[in-house]
Order: C-alpha cells, then structure tokens, then sequence
C-alpha cells in the first residue's frame, strides 16, 4: 500500500519535472535536449551563453544603398548569447549546473521556446534585445515597467524606438535566422582565420512600414529619399509591437528557432556540421541583382504563416536558387507571350514582382522614385477571360512594405487572357493582359500584354484583397505607370520543375506532330476534290458518271 501510494503521488520535484519535459519535448527532442545540458554544465565544455551566442567569425557588412549598421552592432551580437542565457534564469534559479540544474534547465528552455501567444514572444524577443544593447553600452528605448500581478512576466514592455534602433532590432532578428545555416563557428582556422563577410540585407522597407502605421511618418511624397540614419520621430513599443503582429508576425519566432538552432548545432557531429554547410556560400559578396532581394524576401516571409514561409526565409540567407526564375522580362523578352513561354505548365505557388514608376517625365527616373509591387499566387496560371485562383497575396515591396492577404469576400485573384489561336468576332471583348484583383475591365493591378504600362487602381474597386495603398501617395484615381522590370519566381520546388518540364517536352513533341504534313495524302491527283472542282470550272455542262 505504501508503494502505491507513492508512485500514485510523486513529489513536487518529479511532479515539476515531468511537466517541464513534457512541454519540452513537444519542441525538441529530450535527448538531444540532455546533451545540450551536458555540454553546457559541464566544466570543461562551453557555458550556456557561449552555446547560445551567434557564431564566431562573421563579419557583418551594410547592404548595397543603405546606410551602415550602428557602430555598436557587432558589440550587440556579442551580448546576444548572455542575453539569451539571462532568459534561462529569469524564474529566480542561481545555476543551472549538476542533475539539479536539469529542471530550471528546461524551465528557461521553454520560457524561450514554448509555445505562447504572440505578444509574449514578442516581448521576450525585445528583452533580449534591451539586454544585448545594455552589455554593449548601446542606446535603447525599451524600458520595463514592474507587473503588479508579479509571477516571471517582470513586468510590461514600453518606451520607444527611434528608426536607428528599429533597423537593429531586425537585423538582430534576422542574424538569429541566419544562425541556423551558419555552422557553430564561421572560421575554424583558430585566430588565424579570417572572419567571413555577410552582407546584412536592406531592412529600409520594413522600418518605413513600421513608422508610417504609427503614424510617425506620412504617407505622403515625403517616403520618397527617406533613410534610416536621417533620423526623426520615434516609434513607441506598442504601436511597434502592434505592427509586428499585424505585418512581420513571423518575427515572433525568431528567439525560439535561434535557441533551437544554437542546441542542434553545440550537440551535432563537428564532421557532419562542416559537411552540411560546405555547399552553403555564407559569404554575401555581391549585391542583390534580382527584384526579389534578400531584404524583400525576408520580409516577405514574415508576413507569410504557411509553409512558404521557409522557402522565402532560405531566400533571405543563401539567396533564391536561379533555377526558379520562370522569367524575367529583361532577359526573355517583354511581352504577355514570352511571359507565358516561361511559366505555362507550373502548376505551383508563384511570386510575380514588377517595378515601375509612374507617368510624368523622366525626372521620375532620375529621381529613383521607383516602385515594386507583386502578388503571390498558390497555383498556376490559366488562359482564361474570367478571373479564377483559391487564394493569394499582393504585396508592396518598394520603397514601403506592406502584405494584402484575402478578404475572403470574393474569389477575384488571378485574371490571365491570352489571344485566342482562332479569333472569332465579340461585340464586347475581354482585354488581354494580367490581372490581379478588381472586376473585369476595372481591375486593382493590371498588366497589359506588351508589359509595357501597367494600371493601379485603389482598394474600393477590389472586395477579394485587403484594403491597403500598394505604391506611395496612390488617391482614389487610377495609377498609370511604365513597366521598367517583371519577375516570376516559382515556389513549388523541383518536384513541380520536373512535372513543367515534362508538360513542355510533351507539348513541344505535338507542336512537331502538327507542323509535319502528310504527303501521301496529296500524292493522288486524280482522286483529289481539286482536280474534280478544276474539271467542273472547264466544262460545267458535260455529263459525268458517277463511279461507285
């Protein structure tokens, strides 16, 4: 009876414990969690901030056209591990090592990576944060007000963001991202090694984004030449965090993917580490030549909560693999048919970009008040003259960004209208082009069939997308503007090239069939209907017998 008892009610400690490793385990895998505690307990191994700081050896540089990161950055990466750390022990623990640090061990693993609401991960991320600028002796906006509920929470998060800070919160966010497909330490050479240049992806598009729903900024003609480092109105941390739940909800994510990330690669073969990132180039040394630039791409997959998510957050670390350009119109041509040459047969999620600049001289051009806007199919395009599609996204890239997902209140998504082969008379024809949004004849984004000039409409005309400016300063008139470059990426992954490849080769094979011309057919001259109509024209009155 006393033993039944027992095991029927264990103590607080094992009670504790099997909670804390259920929770866990839910994450990351209990094993691979135990070696991660191994290595970081032990005295002759690394201490739980040096396992949990970004890897060694990196050097960070500032991306193509945009201003450098703050001199302090790298000193904040550096205090990023011990910043992460200090979350472990922020239930009250005074260390984490021996057996009996294997439960607050896991207590701080799941305070980072559990799964919570939203806001809290987002606060957890911004202590981090206010902790790394602290070790750094960096200027940081975000204070803590004490809960007086009490519990770990440590109270609420406030202050405010200057623009400067905002770019390196993100790029902070997104070094822990790039953190899982960098290996433990960038140089293995010891202190000889030289440290591998990254190049940090322009994040202007996102910190304008965040300053213009706070209302910091206008929405006006003053976007255009705004820069990070020109300084202005602050954000406050609630209307950051605000715009991060609505437009970057993915960043959210970061801390728990990092500390995961950090685990698997302390306890990971050194030999498979290297192997595994020896196809990856981590050295950024070429700026960005495509539409969908890694700070694009990026952005974009923090907007995103399905699994496209992942193909463009890749996008932003190593880059887009070329093989998934379907086109792009200043290498295969502009024109609705070379467009259509390159993405007939994917039957698969796209990422159509476009940039433009509106009508009214060249000064716009040489004023670079350029423009990028896309949409984000889930299938393929159809030759069709009614709109068609399951779902979708359009989105501003540049110089804002914004994310439009569907309203759910119609189906509109996707319009493409080729030439028919046999053209026929219509008293009301359909026009030719690409069309996203809108109604027929009063689309929201359309592309007309030379991709020469493209029309902006605004959101009232559009029931199937969310409401939202897509080009800066854009009324209630529609935009017309010159088409300078479109893109098409494909989504689907090389299992969906191969089924496009097989489409083309079969369509190319009945494309030979139909041009190859039977000769035999036309090798009888006296049987053939010509000679008989010839005879008829020469002597219509003669009698002829019919032969059956």
């Amino acid at each position: 009876m006393g033993a039944s008892s027992s095991t029927a009610n264990p103590s607080p400690e094992a009670h504790e414990q099997r909670e804390q490793e259920t929770l866990a385990s839910a994450t990351l895998a209990l094993p691979l969690l135990r070696a991660a505690f191994t290595r970081t307990s032990s005295a002759d191994a690394d201490t739980l901030p040096d396992a949990l700081a970004p890897p060694r050896g990196a050097s960070f540089l500032r991306p193509p056209g945009s201003p450098p990161p703050p001199p302090h950055f790298h000193d904040l990466l550096a205090g990023l591990g011990p910043a992460v750390a200090s979350i472990f022990s922020a239930g009250g623990t005074a260390s984490l090592e021996g057996d009996a640090g294997w439960v607050p061990f896991l207590r701080g693993f799941n305070r980072c990576c559990a799964r919570v609401s939203a806001s809290r991960s987002l606060a957890l991320l911004l202590r981090v944060y206010a902790a790394a600028c602290a070790a750094a002796g960096a200027p940081c906006g975000v204070q803590f007000q004490p809960s007086d509920e009490g519990g770990d929470e440590e109270g609420k998060v406030v202050g405010e963001l200057a623009p400067e800070e905002i770019a390196a919160f993100l790029w902070m966010c997104w070094v822990m991202a790039w953190s899982g497909s960098a290996p433990r330490d960038s140089g293995d050479g010891g202190d000889k090694s030289e440290p591998v240049a990254v190049l940090l992806p322009d994040v202007t598009h996102l910190v304008l984004s965040a300053l213009v729903s706070a209302g910091a900024v206008a929405d006006d003609d003053g976007i255009w030449g705004w820069e990070i480092s020109g300084g202005g109105k602050g954000v406050k941390v609630q209307e950051f965090t605000s715009w991060m739940l609505s437009t970057a909800s993915g960043i959210g994510n970061c801390l728990s993917r990092y500390v995961q990330g950090r685990f698997r690669s302390l306890v990971a073969d050194p030999t498979e580490q290297e192997s595994s990132v020896s196809t990856v180039d981590m050295a950024f040394d070429t700026s960005d030549v495509f539409l969908l630039t890694r700070g694009r791409a990026w952005a974009i997959s923090l907007s995103l909560r399905n699994k496209l998510s992942e193909k463009f957050l890749s996008a932003s670390v190593i880059g887009m693999d070329t093989e998934d350009l379907l086109y792009r119109s200043s290498v295969h041509g502009k024109g609705l048919s070379r467009f259509w040459s390159g993405v007939e047969g994917y039957k698969g999620p796209m990422l159509i970009l476009l940039s433009a600049f509106s009508k009214g001289g060249v000064e716009n051009v040489d004023s670079d008040r350029r423009w990028v806007i896309g949409a984000l199919t889930e299938e393929g395009f159809e030759s069709k003259d009614t709109f068609y599609g399951s779902s979708g996204f359009l989105c501003a890239a540049h110089p804002i960004f914004r994310m439009l997902p569907p309203s759910g209140k119609e189906k509109n998504f996707v319009y493409s209208h080729l030439h028919p082969q046999i053209r026929v008379y219509e008293a009301n024809p359909k026009p030719v082009g690409l069309a996203f949004g809108g109604t027929v004849g009063n689309e929201r984004i359309f592309l007309d069939e030379d991709f020469s000039k493209v029309v902006v409409r605004h959101h009232a005309v559009d029931k199937t997308y969310q409401h939202g400016s897509l080009i800066p300063n854009q009324g209630y008139l529609p935009v017309e503007a010159s088409v300078l470059e479109v893109e098409v990426w494909g989504l689907g992954g090389e299992a969906t090239r191969r089924q496009q490849d097989v489409y083309k080769k079969r369509e190319n094979i009945f494309s030979e069939q139909r041009r190859k011309v039977d000769l035999k057919t036309f090798g009888n001259w006296e049987d053939s209907p010509e000679k008989m109509m010839m005879d008829m024209m020469a002597d219509p009155n003669r009698v002829r017998r019919e032969d059956r």
